[in-house]
């Protein structure tokens, strides 16, 4: 049984580790650190942490300020209060300016659970990949969620990541490379690619379980980088499997199924079955209750499978 930790909590451990040995980072806040677990470097570097209050446009505006002085900055909120209430400021003031800002916003998803549809992020992907000179993450687990914050501490310009309040499972090592932009192929297959990202990668291997007693082989891939995604490894897979399942806990238009069909479009056409959710708002519940009412689970992912499989045939 795979361990279960929230990828929020990798956040909040590794900046505090980051925050030892460089100086120049400066997190802001919205009111909410003790969710994304910000509060976290609150408590260790007090002078580096500023919460602006329920002022979402504030943090960000703040933050790219910051930016301007030589600091890696941080605008730290949930992720439906920041990609939304402080889109024109993520645009004009860190994507237009090029500023050295990371959003980092927890709370997204259908996973987010009992809060409901005005808490249940579920846009952000699309909105954030859209955006000139912004890459968009979305770490697997907590061990990859270290990683890329390592990561985005260290490379230059706007950054957009998405953790999650829910525990996710475990199931990268350290050992495992992380580089933005570069897919991690999680498990090989010749018969159909899944592609995923978030909590839908555990899901992608489920399923790949499931459709290996019925002698059909899944690759799966963990596209941890939405924005720039991986044209190569994208590219390869439909190539070899001819056929792709992409999988997202995210609106079915303009996230990552969407980014993976603009490569496929270009460069290698091939079937493709997306499961996501279906242009609907989220509504309240536990995250298990809201990934099977959604259709989110191994079981849809399986059913996409078979049909995408059919279509290439």
């Amino acid at each position: 049984m795979a361990e279960m930790i929230a990828t929020r909590d990798g956040f909040g451990n590794e900046i505090v580790e980051l925050g030892k040995t460089n100086d120049k980072i400066l997190v802001f806040s919205g009111d909410l650190e003790d969710a994304t677990r910000a509060e976290y470097f609150k408590k260790a570097y007090p002078t580096r942490f500023f919460n602006l209050g329920i002022t979402e446009q504030d943090v960000v505006g703040t933050a790219a300020g910051a930016s301007t002085l030589g600091f890696v900055t941080f605008a730290t909120s949930f992720a439906v209060f920041l990609t939304n209430r402080a889109y024109d400021q993520i645009r004009m003031d860190v994507c237009y300016n090029n500023c050295n800002v990371k959003v980092v916003c927890s709370h997204a998803g259908l996973t987010v659970g009992e809060d409901g549809a005005s808490a249940q992020c579920l846009e952000d992907l699309a909105i954030m990949r859209v955006l000139p000179n912004m890459r968009v993450l979305c770490p697997v687990d907590n061990v990859e969620v270290r990683k890329a914050t390592r990561a985005i501490v260290a490379e230059k310009g706007p950054i957009y990541m998405r953790t999650s309040r829910a525990p996710l499972p475990v199931i990268t090592s350290e050992s495992d490379p992380f580089i933005i932009g570069k897919a991690n192929v999680m498990r090989a297959g010749k018969d159909v690619t899944f592609i995923a990202c978030g909590i839908m990668v555990s899901e992608s291997l489920s399923a790949a379980e499931i459709l290996k007693a019925e002698g059909i082989d899944a690759r799966v891939i963990n596209m941890h980088t939405i924005k720039p995604i991986d044209k190569d490894t994208i590219i390869a897979a439909a190539k070899e499997t001819g056929a792709i399942v992409t999988a997202e806990e995210h609106q079915i238009h303009g996230g990552l199924g969407s980014a993976v069909v603009e490569v496929l479009a270009q460069f290698a056409p091939v079937p493709v079955e997306m499961v996501a959710v279906k242009d609907s708002f989220g509504e309240s519940g536990t995250p298990a209750e809201l990934m099977k009412a959604y259709h989110l689970k191994d079981v849809d992912i399986v059913q996409a499978a078979r049909k995408v499989i059919k279509r290439k045939k």
